[in-house]
């Protein structure tokens, strides 16, 4: 399995931007017949170099502030339009417009979004910016050898853990999947819901489960190459991951994930932990601020998925938000001047500033870690940083999507994990075949 090592610094992506627009200039005609003709045509000259670029994003635009600050400063002659959009129906908007051969002139993408898109011509080729970054970042957005889309800050998933309330039971971080069982058994008995979980969405089981599918299976000598295999349709996960779902499922089993939460979405798992009314809550380094606006004085740490042996464990992750240029646009050079920025030293700084957590994959540049992931210190050490379904291709987030929904179903009791992935295999297959 190919591993994604990141240094730390964000997940939680770049993107949102908006810049101000020229200031209108009101005069009336009096004012203007005694405005020299050499200063009327230098300020309709500064207003035509005014260009404007629009971006998509599905993150809003808090979570870029500094970049968008410094966009504003180094770049003042482009008004950069900001549009939100939110992930459910991201996809959807984006693609149909580029279908249109519109849309925005930067375009945030995910790796299998950016493939897809590369294929179908929509993509500008980035690779003039190729060298800049590292390998573990580009690999992933680049399509038949060309750069379609430059690497954000990193993202990882792992599992927060309330440190104050770990003290009072006189509990400490598992270091094996065992010891993660007997932890939540522990937090029961104290009397706390050992985790949350926003169960209404199908990727807080998809991501759990695979958590232990990496220690497990995936980080194995001889699995190194399945992802890439089954994302081809050459391997299924029936057959191979049946062992590692089926030890993961006691969460299940023995009540710690349960039925009810199916109805509970990310916000209100959120606010479960935020809140002290449950110790432990699988997110990222994104959800950080939003932990402290509802309890400043939280004390939190995370610790990585652990499988069946003893380890430094893994964190799903790896390079998040990738930033393409439409091929349609008619702005392409002030789009290279915006992801040339985005492609420096400075331009890095400032999106961590709003994404601390995470890593850069520009070659250089480093953050120090933030004291609340000081007990993933080591895993991040090891490079044990992965999505699998980052290698899956084109058809990778259809995937994903399906067998969290088969997972829902297991919650549910309306399946088993056998039926889950074969579920899952039947989806992949169909996808393939097209």
């Amino acid at each position: 399995m190919k591993k994604i090592s990141t240094m730390l610094v964000s997940v939680g992506l770049v993107a949102s931007m908006a810049l101000t627009g020229c200031a209108s200039q009101n005069a009336s005609d009096t004012k203007a017949s005694a405005t020299p003709q050499s200063d009327t045509k230098t300020t309709t000259s500064a207003k035509q170099e005014k260009v404007k670029v629009r971006m998509a994003y599905w993150n809003k635009e808090d979570s870029v502030k500094s970049l968008l600050d410094l966009i504003k400063q180094k770049l003042p002659n482009i008004e950069l339009e900001y549009q939100f959009i939110d992930n459910k129906q991201f996809d959807n908007i984006v693609a149909t417009q580029l279908a249109a051969q519109s849309g925005p002139d930067i375009i945030s993408v995910s790796p299998p979004t950016s493939a897809k898109y590369a294929k179908l011509g929509y993509l500008a080729d980035l690779t003039s910016l190729a060298d800049r970054y590292n390998d573990a970042g580009k690999n992933v957005y680049t399509t038949d050898g060309k750069l379609y889309a430059l690497p954000g800050i990193s993202w990882f998933e792992g599992i927060f853990y309330n440190k104050e309330i770990f003290d009072k039971l006189g509990l400490k971080p598992p270091t094996t999947f065992d010891e993660e069982l007997k932890l939540h058994e522990a937090l029961k008995k104290g009397g706390v819901k050992p985790q949350a979980m926003g169960a209404k969405s199908w990727e807080p089981m998809m991501k759990s489960s695979m958590g232990l599918v990496m220690n497990d299976f995936l980080s194995k000598p001889e699995n190194k190459t399945f992802d890439v295999a089954y994302g081809l349709g050459k391997k299924t996960l029936e057959g191979s991951w049946n062992s590692s779902l089926e030890k993961w499922s006691e969460l299940i089993k023995q009540g710690y994930i349960t039925q009810d939460m199916l109805g509970v979405d990310y916000d209100q798992a959120l606010d479960e932990f935020a809140t002290g009314k449950a110790a432990m809550w699988e997110s990222g380094p994104w959800a950080m601020e939003a932990i402290k606006k509802k309890n400043p004085n939280i004390k939190v740490d995370m610790f990585p998925f652990y499988g069946s042996t003893a380890g430094p464990g893994w964190l799903i992750g790896g390079p998040g938000v990738g930033f393409a240029a439409n091929s349609k646009s008619k702005n392409t050079d002030a789009v290279k001047q915006v992801l040339d920025l985005i492609s420096t030293p400075e331009g890095q700084k400032a999106f961590w500033e709003d994404n601390k957590g995470g890593s850069s994959y520009l070659k250089g540049v480093e953050f120090e870690m933030p004291s609340e992931y000081e007990s993933v210190k080591a895993t991040f050490k090891a490079g044990n940083v992965y999505a699998p379904w980052n290698n899956w291709g084109d058809n990778a987030q259809s995937i994903i999507e399906d067998y969290g929904k088969h997972l829902q179903e297991l919650l549910g009791s309306k399946s088993d994990v056998s039926q889950s992935l074969k579920a899952t295999d039947k989806k992949t297959a169909e996808l393939v075949k097209k």
